[in-house]
């Protein structure tokens, strides 16, 4: 897509976000904007494999011309297909563009063109066309959240009607060329919108939202020199756009995984493993607390990222003590501050060909007590932190907390130092946030890949400096950014002092005068 092309498709979305903007909160209107694009691609997606079926059936009419009673085996086969392939099942009366003409032909607001009722019943009905089925599991109360009888859509049902029905129109417009495999076209609007609701949503934002630069450079981290991944891993997956990040780095990712505490958030990233074509049997989805109640134990995987809440709280029951996720460290990281919680439970789940690279807060490098014992076993002990990567401040929606990014390995190519990489001074002012230009990120890709000294910048640091620095791995200690001040040049300063004093001397006698020609008191 085109830089003109992409302006003209987020102007649509911007409009069409903005009538939900003024009514409801950001992570409110989200879910209404996401859940109907969602309902958009489903009707997009039958419409195309059934198109193709039928013409390789040697039918004469397209999937929305078929009628329900008199082509019921037709409709019935092509049901069988669809659930087999796609996973769900809309018949031709309930595709988005169906609904959309039923509106659009209205000539007076009457019952006749009154679609909430039957769009409450697609979107139950498509839930229900995948129970009993594989993919039940992945299409299970998918779009719970989108309540058409709030009071927040208007007061009374036509008014509700009314703005359902334009957001529908507005989405109408926008053709998601999905028989196109050069364009991505949802992948560019599911990024913009989810952007833009992260910036409207202020504090909650950074609970849920990775931004994009960011969750590049863990990509690419995860990714060097693989072609195809076997798994990928998200424990706190989100709206599972990190995952997919990822899949665009490599040709070919094989199964996708993740667990997501909050059930909105969850499953928008249901939505968006189909949105992006990842087939019902190539995700694995759970919302459970990671921590408390992890959904995937017994697996490893080849590539981990995460973005996990700073510093959240969990319970650290002393029954976790004896969890294999973290009892070889001895000790459990505090029910105040989860980080170390996250960091283990990933290491448990990496494979031993395996990388994961962690966003954390900065203070995570430093802090002491039991953290500080689970840090030195990491080193010391197991040897699996591979990198250290300080971001700049203030780049994340909803909190200036300096990040960084943590890289470790189970199998390193050099088990003898950790990089350090201080790149918290390269990035670009922005209105609310600062954020990493493309250079920013290559230049910290490359020098993780090529693991090369620049001052001021990285460092490689050997095993005994680091613990001669007793395991706090602040990057001060490691990457020297000191600018030297040019020298001060005393008697050049103190005959500037003198040329002032004499020139104020002068401006002096001067006010005297003008005071006396004016017949006021001077005040020298």
């Amino acid at each position: 897509m085109c830089e003109e092309q992409k302006k003209q498709l987020e102007a649509k979305l911007w409009g069409i976000a903005n009538l939900l903007r003024w009514k409801m909160s950001a992570d409110e209107f989200r879910d209404y904007i996401l859940g109907f694009i969602f309902y958009k691609y489903l009707s997009e997606k039958i419409t195309l494999k059934a198109d193709k079926l039928l013409k390789d059936w040697w039918v004469d009419k397209l999937y929305s011309e078929l009628n329900e009673k008199n082509d019921k085996n037709i409709v019935e086969a092509i049901r069988i297909e669809a659930v087999e392939d796609l996973g769900y099942f809309l018949l031709p009366k309930e595709l988005f563009s169906e609904i959309s003409k039923k509106w659009n032909s209205r000539k007076s607001w009457s019952d006749d063109n009154f679609i909430l009722d039957d769009l409450q019943k697609i979107l139950r009905n498509i839930e229900s066309s995948t129970m009993w089925t594989e993919s039940e599991d992945d299409f299970d109360d998918l779009f719970s959240d989108l309540d058409l009888t709030s009071q927040k859509l208007g007061k009374t049902s036509v008014a509700k009607n009314e703005l359902i029905s334009q957001i529908l129109a507005g989405l109408e417009w926008i053709d998601f060329e999905l028989e196109n495999s050069d364009v991505d076209i949802l992948w560019d609007a599911y990024e913009y919108l989810i952007s833009q609701f992260a910036a409207w949503a202020g504090k909650k934002a950074w609970e849920f939202y990775t931004p994009q630069e960011v969750s590049q450079i863990l990509a690419k981290l995860v990714t060097w020199w693989k072609k195809q991944l076997k798994t990928v891993y998200d424990p706190t997956c989100g709206s599972g756009s990190l995952l997919l990040r990822v899949a665009k780095q490599v040709e070919q990712v094989w199964e996708f995984f993740g667990q997501e505490l909050n059930r909105t958030t969850y499953n928008l990233a249901r939505m968006n493993m189909i949105l992006h074509d990842v087939n019902y049997r190539k995700f694995d989805i759970k919302q459970e607390d990671t921590i408390e109640h992890p959904q995937h134990l017994g697996k490893k995987f080849e590539a981990i990222v995460a973005n996990p809440p700073f510093s959240a709280k969990w319970s650290a029951s002393p029954l976790f003590i004896n969890d294999d996720r973290f009892s070889q460290y001895g000790v459990l990281a505090p029910s105040s501050k989860a980080d170390y919680a996250f960091i283990t439970h990933m290491i448990h789940h990496l494979d031993d060909n395996g990388i994961m690279a962690v966003v954390v807060p900065h203070w995570v490098l430093f802090r002491w007590w039991s953290e500080g014992k689970i840090r030195k076993f990491l080193i010391e002990q197991n040897n699996f932190l591979d990198a250290v990567i300080w971001l700049p401040s203030n780049i994340f929606y909803g909190t200036s907390i300096p990040t960084c990014i943590l890289v470790f390995k189970k199998c390193r190519e050099n088990p003898d130092n950790v990089l350090f990489i201080d790149a918290s001074n390269d990035f670009e002012k922005a209105k609310n946030k600062n954020t990493l230009r493309e250079k920013d990120i290559e230049k910290i890709i490359n020098t993780y890949n090529s693991r090369v000294e620049k001052e001021k910048y990285s460092h490689i640091a050997i095993l005994s400096e680091i613990k001669e620095n007793d395991y706090n791995l602040n990057i001060p200690r490691y990457v020297d950014t000191f600018e030297e001040e040019e020298p001060v040049d005393l008697e050049k300063v103190a005959s500037k002092i003198i040329e002032i004093e004499k020139n104020s001397e002068k401006l002096d006698k001067k006010i005297k005068w003008f005071c006396n020609e004016l017949g006021i008191k001077s005040p020298f």
